[in-house]
């Protein structure tokens, strides 16, 4: 049987809760994130210097600073073999770029299949460490993102990729600092 723990950690984005299945990184979830499990699901508490979280938060702060631009924390992803195609995709996207739903499709050999890619993205456990904000619809539009459109602007903006504003919304006038953090 696996063993699954859990810390929060706060960060610019609001509070990340890191779950770990047999000591390695499994999940990172924003709060209110859809496809969020039940809290109870996390396992038990742990402290932010027990493995992994340490070396994970140590990553998270590092990218926070603008110190950081990929991950290399080990991760144990659960999903369909389709999902996890899509998730290892998603981190060939160097920092600071973004990719189509459907360029994503035509990398895995699945021309046509964007909307697939769509959903696994929908489910990828490891948002900003895999990351499912550079994904963006063909048209540049911000589609979809778990942690929600108002988030995956702000990440897109910080790493150097000012992404139109979400459907519905005007930044016109914004300034910096209303649209970091």
């Amino acid at each position: 049987m696996s063993s699954r723990s859990h810390t929060v950690v706060d960060s610019p984005y609001g509070p990340l809760t890191l779950v770990a299945t047999d000591g390695v990184l499994s999940a990172l979830y924003m709060t209110e994130q859809r496809h969020r499990p039940p809290q109870e699901t996390f396992g038990e508490v742990a402290d932010h210097e027990d493995p992994p979280f340490d070396a994970v938060i140590a990553q998270l702060d590092e990218y926070f600073a603008g110190e950081r631009t990929e991950f290399d924390v080990p991760l144990r992803l659960h999903g369909t073999p389709f999902q996890r195609s899509v998730w290892e995709q998603l981190l060939r996207i160097p920092y600071g770029e973004t990719r189509s739903y459907g360029q994503l499709a035509d990398a895995l050999g699945r021309s046509g299949a964007s909307r697939a890619v769509g959903l696994a993205n929908g489910k990828n456990p490891v948002g900003i460490i895999v990351p499912c904000h550079r994904v963006i619809g063909s048209t540049g539009s911000l589609t979809g993102y778990g942690g929600g459109l108002d988030r995956k602007q702000r990440l897109l903006v910080f790493e150097g990729t000012a992404g139109p504003a979400p459907a519905g919304k005007n930044t016109a006038g914004a300034t910096e600092s209303d649209t970091l953090f």
